[in-house]
């Protein structure tokens, strides 16, 4: 059986596409950074990774390496590549399943 390569980052031409994906990648995450990081990464050369280098101040091979699956970046880093990719970081609050009662009460 033959296969072809796929890249994830071939296919992000859209800013809603990048949106969609990265929260994709986000809900599926967990508790793995890693997988963020490695979104990112995707998303930076699918918008041209040395355009991404000059807007963050960070070197190219510098880019490459935070944000290859490997990386460990810090968070400065990440949010550099958020701002010039265009993404705003956000928290919200995680829906928990409401118990009722009380053990202690």
């Amino acid at each position: 059986m033959k296969t072809t390569r796929w890249d994830s980052a071939e296919h992000l031409k859209t800013d809603e596409d990048i949106q969609l994906y990265l929260e994709a990648c986000i809900e599926e995450a967990g508790d793995d950074p890693a997988f963020i990081v490695h979104a990112l990464g995707v998303i930076a050369r699918a918008k041209n990774m040395s355009q991404l280098a000059r807007d963050t101040g960070l070197t190219r091979e510098g880019l490459y390496k935070a944000l290859s699956p490997e990386g460990n970046p810090t968070f400065s880093t990440v949010a550099k590549v958020a701002k010039a990719l265009g993404l705003q970081i956000t928290v919200q609050t995680a829906h928990k399943p409401h118990v009722t009662g009380s053990a202690g009460a």
